[in-house]
């Protein structure tokens, strides 16, 4: 499906056939392109790019599709390498965290760290901790694939 260039984000990178790799959603999702392109929230003489995911509803594109800007797409990917390598070793504590101790790890970004940690906070963690580990294993093969790739273009990039 053709990705709109009419609206406030401007694509510039694009795969339009993204709805026949979106992981498990593949060939019957509504997330149909991604795209990098210039943001939306550009103001004059100031210009950001970002990723976008593009949604189709089946009669029109769809509000819910969602742009962010490139640093925060990393963060999530850094955020995603960070919880895979944890519930790898998750199984030695007895609810899958400490509750004593629920950060993961402080990732040093510009000068400060982004903190990574269980959300202790969720009245319901014990419970949604087993159900997320569970559906993370359950995906281990589409994750692993996308890490692996993602790890082939890294080093292609010399990181």
């Amino acid at each position: 499906m053709k990705i709109p260039t009419s609206l406030k984000h401007k694509p510039v990178i694009v795969s339009e056939n993204y709805e026949n790799v979106d992981g498990r959603y593949a060939y019957k999702t509504d997330a149909k392109g991604i795209s990098l392109g210039l943001a939306q929230w550009n103001d004059r003489g100031k210009v950001d790019v970002s990723a976008k995911v593009w949604r189709h509803t089946g009669g029109k594109w769809s509000r819910q599709s969602e742009e962010l800007p490139l640093h925060r797409v990393l963060d999530l990917a850094i955020m995603v390498c960070r919880t895979k390598l944890y519930f790898q070793d998750a199984y030695r504590h007895e609810k899958l965290y400490d509750p004593e101790n629920p950060v993961i790890d402080r990732v040093g970004l510009q000068g400060d760290a982004m903190t990574v940690s269980v959300c202790t906070d969720n009245e319901r963690i014990d419970e949604d901790i087993q159900l997320f580990n569970q559906a993370l294993s359950d995906d281990g093969e589409l994750i692993g694939e996308r890490l692996r790739t993602l790890s082939r273009v890294l080093k292609e990039m010399g990181y």
